[in-house]
């Protein structure tokens, strides 16, 4: 069982700043800390290790690919296991060197002062999880992103030119223009192409996320990895592992949907088998893949937000003085 002690009233190494008041911090001994890192880094390698030989091999794949170039965190940056704020780790010498880190005695630990300049961070994404969970989700998209961004393209100017457009250039533009486009996701709508931009019926902006965001849209979901590793270390790694692989499901649920024809696209040994969202069949499909996403989403941005206001919470009561 891992011990407690009270960390207070002590120098941070390094800053010459005293911390008054206390932060109870667990301090994980060495065998427990290097088991928990040991089975992240399990969890984590089937994912990371076929993407970094496709990167040897310089081979892409459209859909597996996406959350290691789209998204900043590098492979190495996922594999590495953290604690999160909190927890202390026994004789961790490989850690003594990472930003945000200190050691009191033997034991590694992120300082609150890491934390206190995270606070613009930790309040902006309080703000956003908040206000997209308070938010009615909405299913009615049917994955037109991935086709507006292709409209009225010619195929080798689409962003995955290796691969055909499913019902080609002319029958995808049809679709577009036969359907009612809604997209409230910033991320998405910025790759619209010019053509398709005018056809939006929401026109979400960078600087307000909070005011569009819901809980249905697929890039929301995918973008809760983005927020579990921004706050990473101050997380444990276990909710940013849990966030990356719901954001590479989504991913494919998403590719399933695009008017990319995919099918001889390996996926961990099975097909890519699209979802026909220009019928009523396939439409079907993908609303009831959408709302079992959102639900298996919910937990995690409820987690996200409750660690936002775990950290903040030890900010506003926890004081760092001279």
């Amino acid at each position: 069982m891992a011990a407690q002690v009270r960390y207070g009233e002590g120098l941070e190494p390094g800053t010459g700043r005293r911390l008054v008041g206390s932060v109870v911090v667990e301090i994980l001994e060495t065998a427990q800390w290097r088991a928990r890192s040991a089975a992240h880094a399990a969890r984590i390698d089937p994912f990371i290790q076929p993407h970094l030989a496709r990167r040897r091999d310089h081979v892409k794949h459209p859909v597996h690919d996406f959350l290691f170039t789209y998204y900043s965190h590098r492979p190495a940056q996922l594999r590495r296991w953290h604690p999160g704020f909190g927890v202390g780790l026994r004789d961790a010498e490989e850690y003594a060197d990472l930003k945000g880190y200190a050691v009191v005695g033997s034991v590694s630990t992120l300082t609150r002062g890491h934390v206190a300049a995270q606070r613009p961070l930790l309040e902006a994404l309080l703000r956003l999880l908040r206000a997209t969970a308070e938010r009615p989700a909405a299913y009615g998209c049917f994955g037109l992103h991935e086709w507006a961004m292709v409209y009225r393209l010619d195929q080798d100017q689409t962003r995955h030119a290796a691969w055909p457009l499913r019902l080609g250039p002319a029958g995808t533009d049809a679709v577009v223009e036969s359907h009612r486009i809604a997209c409230s996701h910033f991320d998405a709508f910025r790759f619209f192409t010019p053509a398709a931009r005018g056809l939006n019926t929401l026109h979400p902006g960078r600087d307000d996320r909070e005011a569009f965001e819901q809980p249905g849209c697929l890039h929301a979901g995918m973008d809760l990895y983005k927020h579990a590793f921004r706050l990473s270390p101050m997380i444990e790694s276990d909710l940013v592992a849990d966030c990356f692989e719901l954001a590479r499901d989504l991913r494919i649920l998403d590719m399933r949907a695009a008017p990319y024809d995919l099918t001889g696209l390996d996926n961990d040994g099975q097909p890519f088998v699209p979802i026909t969202i220009e019928t009523a069949a396939g439409k079907q499909e993908y609303t009831a893949e959408q709302r079992a996403f959102a639900e298996r989403a919910a937990p995690l941005r409820a987690r996200l937000l409750a660690e936002c206001e775990r950290l903040l919470a030890v900010l506003d009561h926890e004081p760092v003085t001279a």
